[in-house]
């Protein structure tokens, strides 16, 4: 005999009835975001400092007649991202802590007390706005650094090219657009944990900026290399590399990996800490 469960009056198969309460809380924090003003100012945010910070960079970027250039075109064309990370981190940090500094959370866990099922839906809901500021940020950068750059001297003609067609760049691109979902989904999960918003704020600011800067100053190569290696941003950012790849502390698609598994850990310490502490 197959089992059931009820669902709004209805006997339905347990099956259905999960993905029917998935999609209703799915779309419960889906209409919870869009209904904060915040949002929509974050997401053009993102977009606008990004672009405007790559922008800005590659204007005075220079490249002399004569002199040898080794700048690597696409990774300063998307120099923005690491801009433009941080309001998508004030975004992630704004979908959870704000319904605590309101109280709201314990009316999302008494409507909705599958505690994961909730966070992943704010995972999903967070995805999917930061999926396309970030798709219209990263092509917003390199557009600006394909018209602005060989004004400054970063020509074809010199081995200076950027374009889609020209897989390191467009590995760099799809790249920068996961990089910055990554990011919100770590910011999330440190959020959860933390659960104030200045605190959470700092954290993950902090979490964010603090390895690149560590690495600037430590002096012992085989630490600084460590951290690059390891750091979420640091290692995220060989992404967009295209030059000098035998320098690079990690593969590319593995700085993505180690901050995918940042993400994943925060995300898996947010939801232990959503279901052993009450809200």
């Amino acid at each position: 005999m197959s089992q059931t469960a009820t669902v709004t009056g209805r006997n339905m198969p347990l099956p259905a009835a999960a993905t029917r309460a998935s999609l209703e809380v799915l779309r419960a924090e889906w209409t919870k975001v869009r209904t904060v003003p915040e949002t929509g100012w974050l997401v053009a945010a993102t977009v606008v400092l990004t672009v405007a910070v790559s922008t800005a960079v590659t204007a005075v970027a220079r490249c002399a007649p004569g002199s040898a250039c080794t700048a690597d075109t696409t990774k300063l064309s998307l120099i923005g991202v690491q801009a433009g990370q941080a309001v998508v981190a004030i975004l992630a940090v704004l979908a959870i802590t704000g319904e605590y500094s309101t109280g709201m959370i314990r009316t999302t866990f008494t409507a909705m007390p599958r505690r994961f099922a909730v966070l992943a839906a704010k995972a999903a809901v967070l995805t999917g706005l930061v999926l396309p500021a970030a798709l219209i940020s990263v092509a917003g950068c390199l557009l600006a650094g394909r018209e602005i750059l060989p004004g400054q001297g970063f020509t074809a003609a010199r081995g200076f090219a950027l374009s889609m067609a020209h897989g390191p760049t467009l590995r760099a691109a799809v790249g920068s657009v996961l990089y910055l979902v990554l990011i919100g989904l770590l910011a999330l999960g440190i959020s959860t944990v933390v659960r104030d918003s200045a605190a959470a704020t700092g954290t993950v600011l902090g979490v964010l900026y603090l390895a690149p800067i560590l690495a600037a100053f430590v002096g012992d190569p085989v630490w600084q290399r460590r951290i690059e290696r390891y750091g979420p941003t640091s290692a995220g950012l060989t992404i967009q590399d295209t030059t000098g790849m035998a320098h690079l502390p990690i593969s590319p698609w593995g700085g993505i990996a180690v901050l995918a598994l940042w993400a994943a850990a925060a995300l898996l310490a947010g939801g232990l800490v959503l279901r052993l502490r009450d809200a």
